[in-house]
């Protein structure tokens, strides 16, 4: 902090036409997202069998993933043929929002990498940027979303930064 002429305090970072803060938070998106894990159709939790598989999706209520994003994922060493998924997949079209192959923290990052994509990359060229480094439990801002913001940001920035404008760890300069 610096002060002016008349003695008023000035904040020279909030004026620098360079320095932006970048906060990945504002591209969460907010609709529901829930994983479906494949143990619970297979025999013992383990073992594909074709029919019984079959029969227990037929079985299971999907309207509960109604307008949500699924994970669909199995937590057992099971070998699970992908024609699996694509029948599971199919019982989940007419239900959810879109349908990923993993668990929550995958779909979070594909999620944020489909909202940063929009983004003029190139509109922070020779630019001080900071990727803001709090996020809320309410809007989580997994490691792998910084790693692909750095990878956009690094060809154009001049420098990039993590943290706040007062408190900053630098990762980059040209």
């Amino acid at each position: 902090m610096a002060t002016d002429t008349q003695g008023e305090i000035v904040n020279k970072v909030k004026q620098s036409d360079k320095l932006i803060t970048i906060d990945l938070q504002k591209y969460f998106d907010e609709t529901p997202r829930t994983e479906l894990d494949l143990k619970q159709f297979l025999f013992k939790g383990m073992i594909l069998k074709e029919q019984e598989f079959r029969d227990s999706l037929e079985e299971h209520d999907w309207s509960q993933y109604d307008g949500q994003y699924v994970g669909v994922f199995c937590s057992t060493d099971a070998i699970i043929s992908k024609w699996a998924y694509m029948l599971v997949g199919q019982h989940l079209a007419g239900h959810a929002k879109d349908i990923f192959k993993g668990q929550k923290e995958d779909m979070l990052f594909e999620l944020y990498r489909r909202n940063l994509e929009g983004l003029d990359w190139s509109a922070y060229e020779d630019k001080f940027v900071i990727l803001k480094g709090c996020s809320s439990k309410e809007k989580p801002v997994p490691e792998s979303v910084y790693l692909h913001a750095t990878q956009k940001l690094v060809p154009y920035v001049k420098k990039l930064m993590y943290g706040e404008a007062c408190s900053n760890v630098p990762v980059y300069r040209d």
